[in-house]
């Protein structure tokens, strides 16, 4: 029996910042956007590179998420103090009149529509509402999926965030 050929990989340059680290990387992108307006991630990514954080877009985007920062129309923002839920409900129609363009339900889920780099701050403002019903939020580019409990509750909450629906 013949044994498959051996690949051999070269790796090209091995990152060793001493403070690589999830939380130290974090940290940077917060001073970062202390500091001044970040518009891409793609402007944030370069900025990190040239403090010595290599870092890719996929792990980028989940520091992002985790740290809560929200992208606006001109460009990413510090998260705030935590919410109350009566602050968090006005985050979340602030939300959806800036950022929803359409709903629609589709079984259990609320497909939510919203221009070219919306749906994460809409899906962000539905996670800390804490809807009745809502289980959770997927978000793309400018789809949100919110997964509802059941049908009715999908079909409950497109009516109730719909463009020119009663608030």
């Amino acid at each position: 029996m013949r044994r498959p050929p051996c690949i051999l990989m070269r790796v090209s340059r091995i990152s060793m910042h001493p403070a690589a680290g999830p939380e130290t990387r974090r940290q940077r992108i917060l001073d970062l956007l202390e500091r001044g307006v970040v518009r891409s991630q793609a402007e944030l990514q370069q900025q990190l590179a040239d403090a010595g954080f290599e870092v890719n877009q996929a792990t980028l985007s989940r520091d992002l998420r985790a740290l809560g920062v929200r992208k606006s129309a001109s460009g990413y923002e510090l998260p705030a103090a935590p919410l109350s839920p009566q602050s968090a409900h006005q985050s979340l129609w602030h939300a959806v009149r800036t950022w929803l363009v359409g709903a629609t339900a589709a079984q259990n889920l609320a497909v939510l529509r919203t221009p070219a780099g919306g749906a994460q701050p809409l899906a962000l403002a539905l996670d800390r509402a804490a809807l009745s019903g809502v289980v959770g939020t997927l978000a793309g580019d400018d789809t949100v999926l919110a997964v509802c409990a059941t049908a009715a509750k999908a079909r409950a909450l497109v009516r109730r965030l719909a463009p020119g629906a009663a608030r």
